[in-house]
């Protein structure tokens, strides 16, 4: 299998340069300018002020080298917003173009590569974050996600598929990575195999993952991504953007039976046209053993390693303060095996630690989220991103002083997901609750709203998209879910509970705010 080193993308820079120089000068219209940068893994953001740059994180994996450079750059750079991402990725925002020219290229030193980042590419490979030390896993599939991101970015320069390409891997049927229901998705079985989803994928015309192949042998995954390349380039629509995802092939080849056969198709070609794609990995093992210490709490999990630890860290919003990140990285570089793992639910893992260094963690990453409810998931938002429709970080702030003044207890509400808009960045249609961004008309005037979902799951084997309830304007959203919380605090259960014993509870109670 060939690979790319990071060095050789330092060629496409110059181009880079000049043409961010021409867009920051007024020289290059934003839509002339987004349609270029993209395969930098960078876009302007509203306003045409500043940029965002997408650091890849090849399988959600932070090690102490990336985290280091991540710290060293947000010094040298000042830069003011970062943003841990559901696809595992490490945002950093508010950019000029001094800072995102000379952190794109620093980054290739340190083995970070943006290009790809964005645009019609194959994005960030994503991973259970746990993979490799969680206790209930079937295997850890890490080494093979990453050998996938490796594989993968030799797409980049290949002939253009008409949009992106997401590629998942799930460890267990926990499924974070909503591997079901990806582009395409490597789903671990008990047996050390894969089973394998494709054309699945949220936002408009959300559509679950065909299963096309079980019990894949790991060492062949890169034959299946090559099949899906084939796919994807044969027979999805280079005509209408609107449906040029994976997932619309489903409709265009007839139905998800015929998908699976045109899939299967194009994987019998991938496997006999004579290119070698085996891939020669093995789950890596860490040296480290405890050391005696120990370490216990709510933002505390055991590994399987004995006496080892992860720390779980869910900054609101998935924007961590950038002092305690940046102390995170001075505290880990002395600690042996010590990585961070990024989460779908922009939650980060400081993974492998000992009993001791599990307590210095903690005190660092103090502005964790304190309740399930504050580690509810947003996007960015539209104040940043130039196609978001409402802020989902302004209504996710807002919900939270809410939920806090009500001192409502932990569990009364479940973790929500907003979208600011209907690409689902925000995963609103697979979430318990997920609000996506709207209008109302309110005395003849649109007005900032979000439509309510409801019961969307991301187990896998109990899959579900949730059901639209109406739109509430932005404003009554914090007051709908105190009022929530509250009902299901005065039950004595929390919101599983709740819910299963009330079906129609979300939606009876909601129905004055839709109205």
């Amino acid at each position: 299998m060939q690979t790319i080193d990071p060095q050789s993308w330092k060629k496409d820079l110059p181009e880079f340069k000049e043409k961010t120089e021409a867009f920051y000068a007024g020289e290059l219209d934003k839509g002339a300018y987004k349609g270029f940068s993209g395969f930098y893994g960078s876009y302007a953001q509203k306003g045409g002020k500043a940029s965002m740059l997408r650091l890849r994180m090849t399988a959600g994996r932070v090690t102490k080298e990336r985290l280091r450079f991540a710290a060293d750059s947000i010094r040298r750079y000042e830069v003011a917003r970062v943003h841990f991402t559901t696809c595992q990725t490490i945002q950093f925002h508010d950019l000029g173009p001094e800072a995102v020219c000379g952190i794109m290229e620093q980054a290739l030193d340190a083995g970070i590569v943006t290009m790809g980042g964005g645009g019609d590419y194959p994005r960030n490979v994503m991973c259970s974050p746990l993979s490799g030390v969680e206790k209930d896993e079937y295997f850890d599939v890490l080494p093979w996600a990453e050998a996938a991101g490796d594989y993968l970015m030799n797409f980049i320069k290949a002939k253009k598929m008409p949009r992106k390409l997401k590629v998942g891997f799930s460890n267990s049927p926990k499924n974070l990575t909503h591997a079901t229901y990806r582009d395409l998705g490597f789903v671990a079985r008990e047996d050390g195999k894969f089973d394998v989803y494709s054309a699945g994928g949220l936002g408009n015309n959300p559509r679950f993952g065909v299963k096309v192949a079980e019990a894949a042998l790991p060492e062949d995954i890169c034959y299946y991504i090559k099949a899906m390349w084939l796919t994807f380039i044969a027979y999805g629509d280079y005509e209408n953007r609107g449906r040029a995802r994976t997932r619309y092939m489903q409709e265009i080849l007839g139905s998800p039976e015929k998908y699976k056969e045109a899939y299967g198709e194009k994987l019998k070609e991938a496997f006999e046209g004579g290119e070698d794609l085996k891939i020669h990995v093995s789950a890596g093992q860490a040296a480290k053993q405890g050391d005696g210490s120990a370490v216990s709490g709510p933002r505390v999990i055991e590994q399987k390693q004995p006496g080892l630890y992860a720390v779980i860290w869910h900054p609101i919003g998935g924007q961590p303060a950038l002092k305690n990140l940046c102390a995170l990285s001075d505290a880990v570089q002395g600690m042996e095996d010590v990585e961070m793992r990024l989460a779908p639910d922009e939650t980060a893992y400081i993974i492998n630690l000992t009993g001791d260094e599990a307590k210095k963690v903690l005190e660092i990453t103090e502005d964790s989220a304190a309740s399930l409810f504050e580690t509810s998931v947003s996007c960015i938002g539209a104040s940043i991103c130039q196609i978001g429709a409402r802020d989902s970080q302004a209504l996710l702030a807002a919900c939270v002083e809410a939920v806090r003044a009500a001192a409502l207890p932990d569990g009364a509400l479940p973790q929500i997901h907003i979208s600011g808009c209907p690409s689902s960045c925000g995963t609103h249609q697979t979430g318990l609750i997920g609000f996506r961004g709207a209008a109302k008309i309110v005395d003849k005037k649109p007005q900032s709203a979000f439509m309510l979902y409801v019961g969307g799951c991301d187990i896998q084997g109990e899959e579900a998209m949730g059901g639209e309830l109406g739109t509430i304007l932005e404003t009554q959203i914090p007051e709908f879910l105190v009022e929530l919380g509250k009902t299901v605090a005065a039950s004595g259960m929390d919101y599983a509970g709740w819910k299963k014993a009330n079906p129609d509870g979300v939606k009876d109670l909601a129905a004055k705010y839709v109205a």
